[in-house]
């Protein structure tokens, strides 16, 4: 098994079609669930499954566990994109 951390040069390989997982995190959890549908609806309909993630201890943020199958790279940073870029998430990881 190999370690990836800040110090590895190369980059994983990673053979798509494959299940890929997107943490968001963000104030509403109503909206975060609605985020997740809005956009895997715009992506092409995609099936996906999501959960209910942690709530930060003041119960300020939410995270929802969100994931889906991707055709390749390009499709995964779509993704990610339309995530990081929606106004209900503070951040996707």
């Amino acid at each position: 098994m190999k370690i990836i951390n800040s110090e590895t040069q190369e980059k994983p390989e990673i053979n798509y079609p494959t299940n890929w997982g997107f943490k968001l995190i963000g104030r509403d959890k109503e909206a975060l669930l609605s985020c997740i549908k809005e956009i895997m609806k715009e992506v092409g309909d995609k099936e996906h499954l999501c959960s209910l993630g942690n709530t930060s201890r003041t119960g300020k943020f939410t995270t929802y566990n969100a994931s889906c199958s991707v055709e390749s790279e390009e499709e995964r940073n779509k993704i990610f994109k339309y995530f990081e870029t929606h106004d209900d998430v503070d951040m996707v990881i």
